[in-house]
């Protein structure tokens, strides 16, 4: 049996298929097309699922959609007219979409597909929810699910036991954290639904000295429900997330875009980041109130935020914790394709996603074809050869492309589609941000570490936990400074905190044999691993991305698949191919 499970129209829209109760594939449209968070129909993701498994549409016994889509435009009519007139440019903006595109979901998959079959619906959160628990490694748990809004909610709290979720407890829009923190990703100057990471790696340059501004924006209870105070807040009817008397409270109008931080703006990201950490382990805390559960699944957008995460595992009450790896809304593909499977035609659950490698991947083959037909040099090399050259390379101070095996599915890279540099150089955090990113200065770089090494490096029991999708921080140990200054400058943001991914063998061997290696050779099984993209582009899929990606940064290598391209032995990027086309599939 096959069930294709789809997210779009909003953003990061995604697909994912689930064989016999097996997921097999899944991949964001974005990676496809090259357009960042593409919200657009993931037609390119949907036949790659479905090239994947070596099926047709017509071979699908269901299709999910991760949404009810005239449960949210009830919601979008109800909160105009309870705005009017505020709202009419942005109602007269909205509403041709939905007339002409997003309230004929079922009838867009059976004709982009060509897809003659059943459509079914899940409620959004329930879709973020089973994403969390269906697919997590417990019989039973706490489920936590935040973000901006589904159709009326913007959290949820329940229980997942074997096949079943029960959500008993919401708080409805417009009162919602994910708003909130992407309000203030609006006022701070940065891209809402995109950059809400920036406004995370930002917050520990400050100190929350505007906390108390920010409590006058929400009234948060006990149990950790809360109340909003709409009248600083445009989104539920315009076109700003934030309006005048937003702008009175902290004393200016909106950050300009694309300027260097002020200490007002590190101080204003350090207060909203302090409450938004504690809004997050309330609502956990009183979750393990309700249940008594010893874990607890954690969805939706704001479990991106893994700062908030590492706080619910370090001072709350859970014994474990395990977060969605694509928890935004493309993970709900996967929720809903694994709800149908599990839920609703009550099969037994067989499937744990321990990993994210669910995307394209290529053959030596094909690579070598691609490779000899833009004429770029390489060495080829053994296993052996490749990991020892990457490790030398790395040793040696330069900055590697990493592209094997199948993509990652979600926003991080985990050794599939990365670049890699030393962590013990404290200059490699500015180089890869200026000169390979292409981005803020301010922004930090996470560490990979061996998992079974994790706790000598890192305030992390791995005896208990791991952190494999890079979604949870924690302090490197005081033991691992010298005078006063981290082993581990590069991945150790200025609080002295770091966002982990622990590496087990059986996950991806070849990657955690490069860190194994790497350590026998320096003493330090931790590396640089960054996304492979530069700022404002998608993660690469395809060698032609990773290909001219390498070629218009300053990477000093791309080891892909078994091939080593050195940038000083390449040749200018040819001009006679046009490179940004959207990628195909053969």
């Amino acid at each position: 049996m096959y069930i294709l499970g789809i997210s779009a129209f909003y953003h990061d829209s995604a697909a994912a298929l689930v064989k016999d109760g097996q997921l097999i594939a899944a991949a964001s449209e974005e990676r496809f097309t090259r357009k960042k968070h593409d919200p657009d129909f993931p037609i390119h993701a949907a036949r790659y699922c479905l090239k994947q498994a070596g099926i047709s549409a017509k071979d699908l016994d269901y299709v999910g959609f991760y949404d009810k889509p005239f449960v949210k435009f009830e919601r979008l009519i109800s909160t105009y007219v309870d705005y009017f007139p505020r709202g009419l440019s942005s109602f007269i903006k909205a509403i041709p979409v939905w007339l002409t595109d997003k309230m004929w979901t079922k009838s867009h998959i059976q004709e982009k597909l060509d897809y003659p079959g059943e459509v079914l619906f899940s409620e959004h959160h329930l879709s973020h929810a089973a994403s969390a628990f269906l697919v997590s490694p417990f019989e039973e748990a706490a489920i936590l699910t935040v973000d901006g809004v589904g159709e009326w909610s913007t959290a949820t709290r329940g229980v997942g036991r074997d096949l079943d979720i029960e959500l008993f407890d919401e708080i409805r829009f417009p009162h919602s954290l994910g708003l909130l923190y992407s309000a203030f990703t609006y006022y701070l100057g940065f891209k809402v639904n995109s950059a809400e990471y920036k406004v995370m790696g930002l917050a520990p340059y400050g100190e929350p000295i505007y906390y108390d501004k920010v409590r006058e924006l929400i009234d948060i209870k006990e149990d950790g429900s809360f109340t909003m105070n709409m009248k600083y807040f445009a989104y539920p009817y315009g076109l700003t997330m934030t309006n005048r008397k937003f702008d009175e409270l902290f004393g200016g109008p909106p950050f300009p875009r694309e300027t260097k931080p002020t200490k007002k703006q590190m101080d204003i990201a350090a207060s909203i980041q302090k409450v938004t950490d504690e809004i997050m382990v309330k609502l956990a805390n009183h979750l393990y109130k309700q249940t008594k559960m010893k874990n607890i699944c954690l969805a939706g957008g704001v479990a991106l935020n893994c700062v908030a995460n590492g706080h619910i595992l370090r001072n709350g009450p859970f014994e474990d914790i395990w977060v969605q790896p694509a928890a935004g809304d493309a993970g709900g593909a996967v929720g809903v394709a694994f709800y149908i499977w599990n839920t609703v035609l009550r099969n037994p659950r067989t499937f744990v996603m321990k990993t994210a490698y669910y995307g394209p991947e290529y053959s030596t083959e094909e690579i070598r074809a691609f490779l000899d037909r833009v004429g770029a040099p390489y060495k080829e090399f053994d296993r052996e050869g490749l990991i020892e050259e990457t490790v030398r390379l790395i040793e040696a101070q330069k900055v590697v492309g990493w592209f094997q095996g199948r993509m990652e599915f979600g926003p991080r890279a985990l050794g599939s589609r990365s670049i890699l540099g030393d962590a013990r150089n404290p200059e490699m955090q500015t180089t890869m941000n200026l000169k390979i990113k292409f981005r803020e200065s301010f922004r930090p770089f996470a560490p990979t570490v061996l998992h079974e090494k994790t706790s000598e490096w890192f305030e992390f029991d791995d005896k208990k936990h791991e952190s494999p999708f890079m979604l949870l921080v924690c302090q490197v140990r005081r033991d691992r400074y010298l005078n006063g200054k981290s082993m581990i400058p590069a991945v150790t943001h200025v609080d002295g905190s770091a966002r982990i991914q622990t590496i087990k063998r059986e996950y991806n061997p070849l990657y955690y044999d490069l860190i194994k290696k790497f350590e026998e050779k320096t003493g330090c099984p931790v590396i640089i691993n960054t996304s492979y993209n530069v700022r404002g582009e998608p993660i690469v899929c395809s060698p032609e991305h990773a290909y001219v990606c390498f070629m218009r940064t300053n990477m000093d290598a791309l080891v892909i698949d078994r091939f080593i391209l050195y940038k000083e032995n390449q040749p200018p990027l040819r001009d006679d191919i046009e490179w940004q086309k959207v990628f195909e599939l053969d």
